[in-house]
């Protein structure tokens, strides 16, 4: 039962966590997340740093 609460907890923080970093990327106005290239994409296409 403990192992059951523990695993819950972990796993609400990663989800909880993951949209925390979601949000403020999107509040800083990066179009492709995760990209190296995401605060000069223009956010059409594929993100590969060329702003077409």
């Amino acid at each position: 039962m403990p192992q059951n609460v523990i695993l819950i907890v972990l796993l609400l923080l990663i989800v909880g966590l993951s949209g925390f970093y979601i949000y403020r990327s999107k509040k800083r106005g990066q179009k492709c997340i995760g990209c190296p290239y995401a605060n000069s994409c223009a956010g059409v296409g594929n993100c590969n740093g060329n702003s077409e």
